[in-house]
């Protein structure tokens, strides 16, 4: 099972838009049979199996063992991983994207898609290498009569990084950063 699957395919997430499906796909974190999944559940063996059957097709689930049961063979089946990623694009906006201005919310919003479909695709890797990555998050605050002045350091310190390790020599990563306000403005 994989840590994460990214979602592209607009089929995948139909089929995890049915509530019932999703706590089908819940149970199924261990494997399980849709005869144990329907008793934990409290809906009928049919009514699972009709469930797990889409999922197997979507790809977020699969059959992993086979067993005999009274002279029947009973499938065995366990989520394909252990939490699903939507890309953004699978909901998208309306309209065409414009140039954005890199201040406003809207370059934000599309930075936020490219790292979260970078991520995803990294989280698909088969077999999942261990990835040197690092995150960092934090709160400032800063007076808006100085804004300018900590844009203008930001974008200087972040230029310095860029022109000292922007060669051609070593493995490359990719560097995103977002500023935005926590809530709204003070009044």
């Amino acid at each position: 099972m994989r840590d994460v699957l990214y979602l592209e395919e607009l089929e995948q997430a139909e089929t995890l838009l049915k509530p019932k499906r999703v706590e089908v796909l819940r149970e199924l974190a261990e494997p399980r049979s849709c005869t144990e999944v329907a008793t934990r559940l409290e809906l009928t063996p049919q009514r699972v199996y009709y469930h797990v059957k889409r999922l197997t097709e979507a790809g977020l689930a699969n059959q992993v063992a086979e067993r005999r049961v009274r002279g029947i063979v009973e499938g065995i089946y366990q989520a394909t991983a252990r939490a699903y990623w939507m890309s953004p694009r699978l909901v998208g906006r309306i309209g065409e994207r414009a140039k954005r201005d890199a201040l406003s919310l809207g370059f934000l919003l599309d930075l936020t898609e490219e790292v979260q479909a970078d991520v995803g695709r990294l989280a698909t890797l088969d077999p999942a290498p261990e990835l040197p990555s690092f995150g960092l998050s934090g709160e400032i605050r800063v007076p808006a009569r100085r804004r300018p002045e900590f844009l203008r350091e930001l974008t200087a310190a972040l230029q310095d990084l860029f022109a000292r390790y922007g060669g051609d020599e070593g493995e490359a990563f990719k560097l995103a950063v977002a500023c935005y306000p926590k809530g709204p403005p003070d009044e």
